[in-house]
């Protein structure tokens, strides 16, 4: 069977056109399945996802529409990479596709999409789970992005189409939707006719929120993350605009959405300062006796007879 075929599987080269392929193929899919899914989840069945999140509220619950924009935000990011799939010709940019994002994309889409069906049922505790599952599929697929597949300023469409969907996919069930989701499996809320009961677990809530933003205010400040810094900051504000809101959250969150901003502004004018100074710096003239006369009039430093010249096999 495997003789009588055209073309060789066996081939790294085939083997990662047919994966591109089948990304071309499962990718748009996934995204179709969930799109649909959430859809008919919050506009056709009522109630809907955001009227059962009305029904718990909790100490870190957001305002639904503000989750909503954030959810269709990231399918509109989504579907510019689903363009990316078929229009990609450098061949980076098809292996970051490949290897970089690959398969946990598409399985992220159906958890998500099983995470809708779960909480419209109200299954607290299967929606936990789904969104831990989801949570891990990106976080997986975010660090695989980041260490072998690095943004570039070379490649801006990988950034905005590739690590931006990833970034912001990843940071909505890290920043509220499994902690709250937790909370309503917990029975950490109270009754949305006791208003008074706002404060119920308030320090639990604090906690959440202040170590997930101490984590973005990280991120952000070593990394320059544009993506995160909005996203989190969007996070912030749905949770202090949905009241009430119990004091140590809402300030937290308030700080915040003000401190990522500048944190981010801060580290940018510092690079560029430190970057400024380094070129100030006057270089001084090597040592004659250290260097050789190379081939095309450069000096080279001298090497021993068994040192190798790595620049020259690396190019």
């Amino acid at each position: 069977m495997m003789e009588s075929l055209p073309i060789d599987p066996s081939n790294p080269a085939v083997r990662d056109y047919l994966a591109l392929v089948r990304l071309q193929v499962l990718t748009p899919l996934s995204l179709l399945i969930n799109i649909a899914t959430v859809m008919v989840c919050s506009l056709v069945i009522n109630p809907g996802l955001g009227e059962i999140a009305r029904l718990y509220p909790s100490s870190i619950s957001p305002a639904p529409y503000m989750i909503a924009i954030y959810i269709v935000a990231i399918y509109l990011l989504q579907l510019g990479y689903c363009l990316l799939l078929v229009m990609a010709r450098k061949p980076e940019t098809k292996n970051t596709l490949v290897r970089g994002v690959g398969l946990p994309l598409v399985f992220a889409n159906w958890v998500m999409a099983g995470w809708a069906i779960a909480w419209l049922f109200q299954s607290f505790l299967v929606s936990t789970v789904l969104l831990g599952i989801l949570l891990v599929l990106l976080i997986y697929a975010n660090v695989v992005l980041l260490v072998y597949h690095a943004p570039t300023s070379e490649r801006p469409f990988d950034i905005a189409l590739i690590h931006a969907p990833l970034r912001a996919f990843m940071i909505l069930p890290l920043g509220v939707l499994f902690f709250y989701s937790l909370f309503v499996t917990l029975g950490w809320t109270w009754s949305p006719g006791e208003p008074q009961h706002y404060a119920r677990h308030q320090w639990a809530g604090f906690g959440v929120v202040l170590g997930i933003n101490i984590l973005s205010l990280l991120v952000i400040t070593i990394r320059r993350d544009i993506v995160w810094c909005v996203a989190a900051c969007w996070i912030n504000a749905s949770l202090w605009s949905l009241k009430p809101k119990p004091f140590p959250v809402f300030i937290t969150t308030v700080v915040f959405t003000i401190a990522l901003p500048l944190a981010l502004v801060a580290s940018a004018l510092w690079i560029r300062l430190r970057g400024g100074r380094r070129e100030g710096v006057i270089a001084l003239p090597p040592d004659e006796d250290d260097t050789h006369p190379h081939a095309n009039g450069q000096s080279q430093p001298q090497r021993g007879p068994r040192e190798v010249d790595a620049e020259a096999i690396w190019g």
